[in-house]
This record gives structure tokens, C-alpha cells and sequence, in this order.
């Protein structure tokens, strides 16, 4: 074998001593190419993917992430040279991954970013057409839910934005826009909304807070963006994306090489309660985002059908989670079912001698910890993975963007801060291919 390229075969040995590596990655810059576009509640740092990208595949493999959420495995596998493939069902992740990894010719990027911010300028200063706009475009239910969250001279400057921006012509371009509009309303600190903690996923309105100028954050927000895709040159690999589901991907038997993702955690982030604060401007209807939200993995929707018997550890979790809060109990149910599903779906699409990286982190849920990593790695078992190892890393907390909770503690909480995830190294072994669960 040459020194340096990934022999097809044997990869058990190189997995494991990647997940007996420092995986903290602590003090490292996260923030190079596209990877600080736009917030997103527990995305990992990208060195995480690109050692396993580096260390189990070569230039061309197929690299998957079938819940890809910000899109971080899906750009270093781009810039890595392989052929990166993703799917999510969430339709800012989707549309965030897409603007991260198509390049821009960044002069023609500013001249028309300047163009819209000047439309933009100009059409705040006429606000009878953005008004009249304002209680045309939006239904009953999501205006009552901008007028909650959104003063009306932000609304104003957002709307007037949004119609700047629809009238460029380059589509590429306008998702990149579209993405800096989005970024200035879900962001880390301050924002343009009322709302507090959108980027952990926990919104709650604070009247005290005087919110950013929506013009001034875009202007500042769009040359930070327009810096980073200019690194996305180096990129030599292709990209893939479907609006699609991880429990059922449309993808090929034993046609990926690396299955590298973060999966929700058990019950802990609920996305859509931020990601439809931008949604609602581009047209999504708050009625609309409530029933997508239904289908999540981790959702506390839960229908009494389709809810499988796991293996023990999950089961004994569940039955523990039962004598405490029976609700909580099905919708953990659910969730393990869920991951069943998915992780049988990249069993499925995985060649022989081929690994699956999932990285979550455990909740603690009525005082019962879940182990989420222990019940993964139990049922990715009995699906047929070799589980090689799963290893701990200790989180940043102060650049992991992780659910935190607000007010007095109590013993019906969800999850207590999460300091810590896991890293779960599986294999496909050849030569031992079990069906598909429920086949």
C-alpha cells in the first residue's frame, strides 16, 4: 500500500486509533472557509469530520451525512476532494448546506450585495410599499407570530431587505443572501428579534432587549460571509444534497465509503423552534412548519403505531423513564425507533469494510440519564455493525452552541447542560450483512 492512501480493506485498526486520539479540539479555529456563515445549535467543530475524512477515505470516495444539519461534515469533504452527499429534512439546513458549498465569484458577490443593500436602503424610506407588503404577504397565524417577535421598524428594514434580495436574478447568489439575511435573525448574541438564546434553540421573549438594526447587521454580516466563501476555492471535491429523510435515503445498496453525522439528541434540541424565525420571511407558513416539525427525529409528536421493541439497554432505559413519566417514556421511544431506522438505512447504503461515525451526546431526562451513546451503540450491534469503540471528548462550552437551561432546576427537566458527547465508531463487517430491521 502507498504511504499515505486508505487501503479498501482493513479498516478496523485505523478506526481505532482515531477514537484513541484527542477528539476535543480545543483552542482550534472552526471558524476557516465557509463553516461561520450562520448559527446552528450543536454543530461540531470541523476538524472532527475531516479526521475521520482524511483518516478512512481517499480522493473520490463518497462521503455521507444523512442528517447534516449545518453542513460541516458535507464542506470538509468537499474541500477534502471526496464526493460529499447529504440529506436533511429541515429546510434551513438544506438550504444552508447548499449555500456553503457552491463557490462565488466574490467581486460580482459584493457588487450585487451592495446593490441589494442599497434597494434595501431605498425601500425603507418609502415604507407605504413595505407596509402594504407587510399585510399582504403573510397569513393570519405567522403575522401574529412576526408581530410577537419582530418591533415594526424591524420588520420594516426585514422586509424591505427580503424585497431587495428577491429581485436578484442569480439564483446561487440569492440563497447566498438569502443565508446572510438568516444569519443576522438566528445568531449567538443580540440579533434583530426579540427573542433571546434563538441559537441554542430556546427562544423566550425579553423586553428589555433593544434589538440590532436589521440594515447595519446585514451590511457587517455579508462581508464576514463574502470573506469566508472565498476560501471555498480550494474545494476539489462534489456535493450532493436532498431535501430527504435519514430513515429512508435514496441512495444505492453498499454505494457510500464513510458515513460521518450528529444525529438530534434524545429529547434536547428542537430546531424548528428556532429555524422558522427565518423561514416565516421566505415564504413558509407557521401552520406549515408546525406539522414538518411533526416528522423530526427526537419530535415529542408521538403516534401510537410504528413504535418498536429495542434491545435491552434502551428497553430498560425506557421502562425506568415509564414509572416516572409514561409521556416521556414513548416519546424516547420514538426517538430510539427513529435512530433504529436511520442508522439501519446506513447500514444499508455503507460498503463492506466501511465506517459509520455518529456523535451525540446523552440527556438527562426526569433525573434518569438515557446514555444515549450505550443505546446507539446497542442497536447499531444488532442491526449488524462491529461496534470498534466509542469515545468521549469534552465540550467548549463557550463554542458549542448546547441547550441551556434557564430559571430554577427541577426534577422534570428535560436535560441538564451537556458538557460532554461521544464519539461512536461503527463498522460494516465484510462478509456479515444482516437485513435491514423489520424486513
Amino acid at each position: 500500500m502507498v504511504l499515505g492512501v486508505i487501503s479498501k480493506a482493513n479498516k478496523l485498526n485505523p478506526l481505532k486509533e482515531l477514537l484513541k486520539g484527542d477528539l476535543n479540539f480545543h483552542e482550534k479555529d472552526s471558524t476557516y472557509a465557509s463553516h461561520d456563515f450562520h448559527a446552528f445549535a450543536a454543530k461540531f467543530p470541523p476538524q472532527l469530520p475531516k479526521v475521520f475524512i482524511q483518516g478512512l477515505t481517499d480522493r473520490g470516495d463518497v462521503v455521507l451525512d444523512p442528517m447534516m444539519g449545518s453542513g460541516t461534515t458535507i464542506v470538509e469533504a468537499f474541500l477534502a476532494g471526496r464526493k460529499a452527499i447529504g440529506f436533511d429534512i429541515d429546510p434551513l439546513a438544506v438550504h444552508l448546506c447548499r449555500v456553503k458549498v457552491t463557490p462565488q465569484n466574490v467581486e460580482r458577490l459584493t457588487a450585487l450585495g451592495e446593490e441589494v443593500l442599497n434597494g434595501a436602503r431605498w425601500l425603507f424610506a418609502a415604507p407605504t410599499v413595505v407596509t402594504e407588503e407587510l399585510s399582504r404577504r403573510f397569513d393570519t397565524k405567522t403575522k401574529e407570530f412576526i408581530d410577537y417577535w419582530f418591533l415594526p421598524h424591524t420588520q420594516h428594514e426585514l422586509m424591505a431587505l427580503i424585497m431587495a434580495i428577491e429581485n436578484v436574478k442569480d439564483e446561487a447568489i440569492k440563497d447566498f443572501l438569502e443565508l446572510t439575511f438568516s444569519s443576522i435573525i438566528i445568531t449567538k448574541s443580540g440579533g434583530v428579534s426579540m427573542a433571546r438564546d434563538l441559537a441554542h434553540t430556546r427562544p423566550h421573549r425579553d423586553e428589555t432587549k433593544v434589538p440590532q438594526s436589521a440594515l447595519a447587521a446585514f451590511e457587517y454580516r455579508l462581508k464576514k460571509n463574502i470573506a469566508g466563501i472565498a476560501e471555498l476555492r480550494d474545494g476539489e471535491g462534489t456535493v450532493e444534497l436532498h431535501s430527504g429523510d435519514a430513515r429512508a435515503l435514496t441512495l444505492a445498496d453498499e454505494s457510500v465509503d464513510l458515513v460521518v453525522t450528529s444525529p438530534p439528541y434524545a429529547n434536547a434540541i428542537d430546531y424548528m423552534r428556532a429555524h422558522k424565525f427565518s423561514l416565516v420571511w421566505f415564504g413558509s407558513r407557521i401552520e406549515e412548519l408546525t406539522r414538518l416539525r411533526a416528522t423530526y427525529i427526537g419530535s415529542e409528536r408521538v403516534a401510537d403505531t410504528n413504535l418498536a421493541f429495542l434491545t435491552h439497554r434502551p428497553e430498560t432505559v425506557i421502562r425506568q423513564l415509564a414509572r416516572k413519566d409514561p409521556r416521556k417514556a414513548k416519546v424516547l421511544r420514538k426517538y430510539f425507533t427513529d435512530m433504529s431506522n436511520a442508522i439501519s438505512e446506513m447500514y444499508r447504503v455503507l460498503r463492506p469494510d466501511s465506517a459509520a461515525i455518529i456523535v451525540v451526546g446523552t440527556s438527562t431526562i426526569r433525573g434518569i440519564n438515557v446514555e444515549t451513546h450505550r443505546c446507539l451503540a446497542d442497536i447499531a450491534a444488532e442491526i449488524g455493525f462491529q461496534v470498534v469503540g466509542v469515545a468521549n471528548r469534552q465540550l467548549d462550552r463557550n463554542r458549542r452552541m448546547m441547550p441551556a437551561r434557564f430559571g430554577k432546576k427541577s426534577a422534570s427537566m428535560i436535560e441538564q447542560r451537556i458538557h460532554e458527547e461521544y464519539v461512536i465508531g461503527l463498522l460494516v463487517v465484510p462478509g456479515y450483512r444482516l437485513r435491514k430491521r423489520g424486513a
